[in-house]
């Protein structure tokens, strides 16, 4: 999932984005409302965590913004004002959350999830493809019942891959949806990533290359078809 941060307290924000980087995200920082907006004109987050007191924009006024554009991105308020006064105008402004400083970093990553899971079409708690199952809420793949070891960004593939129902997902979009806005696109990190969490899954491949489109993981009534990504990169994918 892609979140953004927009946060003044530089400390503080750079705290949270590593935090949940560490959980499996791909974060994103900006330190003032208008950074934020330039950044959500670009880019498509599952998640806003927002502070309402910033300069340049206020949070109000990029969650309205938000609110308008029409965007199916969820708004967390993270702000010092712990009123329910605060916490009634803040959800009045179209916030979908609202959480007061200081927070329990374990109830920042619920809320967050919870959010996320909003903002994509809904999807069953166990991803299944084969004998291949994805856990997102415990953080685990397994295989004829036998755990697989993975990295945060071979996780993120897989679940995006198998989020999908068998649509093809191009690695332009696999690079916004599991890296950050410091990935270069023009490196061949989506594809050497595939081709290691292809190694870790073993055989038979539920990995399939569309040649110059991305790739997908077959639903069980398509089948497997799997190409290689050294065929692939012959052939231009």
């Amino acid at each position: 999932m892609r979140i953004l941060i927009v946060e003044d307290e530089q400390p503080l924000a750079e705290a949270v984005a590593r935090g949940l980087r560490r959980e499996g995200m791909a974060v994103d920082v900006a330190f003032d409302g208008e950074s934020g907006h330039e950044k959500m004109s670009v880019t498509r987050y599952d998640v806003v965590v927002l502070d309402r007191d910033l300069p340049r924009m206020s949070g109000d006024e990029l969650c309205r913004e938000i609110v308008r554009s029409g965007v199916i991105t969820r708004v967390l308020m993270l702000t010092a004002s712990a009123g329910v006064q605060d916490r009634v105008d803040g959800l009045s402004l179209g916030a979908d959350d609202y959480l007061a400083k200081p927070f329990a970093f374990a109830e920042l990553v619920a809320r967050v999830r919870a959010l996320a899971r909003r903002a994509t079409p809904a999807t069953p708690p166990v991803l299944v493809a084969a004998d291949v199952e994805l856990d997102p809420a415990r953080r685990t793949v397994t295989r004829s019942g036998q755990l697989i070891d993975l990295t945060r960004k071979e996780f993120g593939v897989l679940e995006v891959l198998m989020s999908v129902g068998g649509a093809v997902v191009s690695s332009e979009e696999l690079l916004e949806r599991v890296w950050d806005e410091n990935a270069d696109p023009f490196t061949t990190t989506v594809r050497v990533t595939v081709m290691t969490l292809r190694k870790k899954l073993g055989e038979p491949g539920i990995i399939e290359t569309v040649v110059g489109a991305g790739y997908r993981v077959p639903t069980a009534d398509k089948g497997t078809d799997t190409t290689s990504d050294d065929a692939a990169s012959v052939s231009g994918a």
